[in-house]
């Protein structure tokens, strides 16, 4: 029996080293990280700036436990709160756990305003909120589900983008209203503009929270420091991680002023969240996200590299159906009786890691410097793979 529980599917190749964009395998061969580890590694494979900053903090202080004042992280929320909405940030070490953190400080909230019986919150169809048995029940995945029991209770689930079914679940137990600005595991879907709006409204009429999963979509990823901003909405409260220390793990639950007033000691924790060496990472991350230009550098690639993938569906229309997505968050549906699997096994022998979606959606999540070289790499790899898998028929 192989002694790692067997909870992945895995693809039988061992990476050694990462240099920028690509990915060493230990026996040499080169990859271009289309996957960026899941929307994890921002920066790329060992930036020079992130190196340095964890090298310098590794030889001073690795934990203390949040019993005591962590200067980097005070830092790191001082910052968050300049360059975003936030009052106040939470940090812990997964998006599952930001999720967790998203949820608990919404029913707190409600709690200590008079309204424990508000605890329950409507989130949409094809969401993914992480692993745990709360964000399961957010979601309610039947394939994530099977097996561990009735969905946890507390959540009411509506399609997206309709927003007469999201009223008519709001009921006088309703806390908040839960998305993903742009569905990532759901199949790269995006919410329509209108609809993120008429959620900010409605969460005011009802008197209830607006609570934004960017996990995946945040800290650069759309080419804005955070997806809702291309909405021109502001949540209450946000959920991070992923990309937010570059490959370190790092999450952060953010909240406005008057919804963090209802966190006091004892309300909330986590042993390892906001530790020294998460916080050099998450705050050397920063300061590349926060450079002149960079994130219209994101857009601009992104951009380009959509364009791109649109041509490449206009010559393989049997295969992609269409993309979607914004900035460097972009996914081709794949038309049946293909599959985003096995194009994405194909693209993989030519050099090109990916990473699958629901909806047979094919998901690219490269590091936010890649520029147009790498841009060129993935076209090719991915020309080549259809290619292949069209000569298969």
């Amino acid at each position: 029996m192989n002694a790692v529980m067997q909870t992945y599917g895995r693809i039988p190749i061992a990476f050694e080293r990462g240099e920028g964009a690509y990915l060493i395998s230990t026996e040499g061969k080169r990859y271009l990280d289309g996957a960026g580890g899941i929307a994890v590694v921002s920066m790329g494979h060992s930036h020079p700036h992130l190196v340095a900053a964890l090298s310098e903090q590794v030889q001073r202080l690795w934990h203390v436990s949040n019993l005591y004042e962590i200067p980097e992280q005070t830092r790191f929320a001082e910052r968050l709160a300049g360059a975003s909405f936030a009052g106040a940030s939470f940090f812990c070490n997964s998006g599952a756990e930001a999720m967790e953190g998203a949820i608990k400080i919404a029913r707190k909230y409600q709690a200590v305003n008079g309204a424990p019986e508000r605890f329950r919150a409507v989130t949409l169809e094809g969401s993914f909120h992480g692993r745990t048995l709360a964000t399961l029940g957010a979601a309610q995945n039947p394939k994530h589900l099977d097996g561990f029991g009735p969905p946890a209770d507390g959540f009411d689930i509506v399609p997206p983008n309709n927003l007469n079914e999201l009223r008519a679940a709001i009921g006088p137990q309703t806390a908040a209203i839960i998305a993903e600005p742009l569905q990532g595991e759901g199949g790269i879907r995006p919410l329509d503009r209108d609809y993120m709006q008429a959620l900010r409204a409605t969460a005011d009429e009802f008197g209830i929270l607006l609570v934004l999963d960017e996990v995946q979509t945040g800290f650069g990823r759309t080419g804005k420091l955070f997806a809702h901003e291309w909405t021109g909405v502001t949540p209450d409260i946000m959920a991070c991680a992923k990309g937010i220390a570059g490959g370190f793990p790092c999450g952060a639950v953010l909240a406005s002023e008057r919804v963090a007033a209802a966190m006091s000691p004892g309300t909330h924790g986590s042993t390892f969240g906001g530790n020294p060496l998460a916080m050099a990472a998450a705050n050397a991350t920063l300061d590349i996200l926060l450079e002149d230009g960079f994130l219209g550098e994101v857009e601009r690639i992104g951009t380009l590299l959509g364009d791109g993938l649109v041509a490449l569906a206009g010559r393989y229309r049997d295969i992609i159906g269409s993309v979607r997505g914004s900035g460097l968050m972009l996914g081709m549906v794949v038309r049946e009786p293909h599959t985003n699997g096995a194009l994405g096994d194909l693209a993989r022998e030519h050099g090109l890691l990916t990473v699958v979606a629901g909806e047979n959606v094919l998901r690219l999540l490269p590091p936010l410097t890649i520029r147009e070289p790498e841009v060129e790499v993935i076209l090719a790899s991915l020309e080549s793979a259809c290619a292949d898998l069209n000569a298969k028929g």
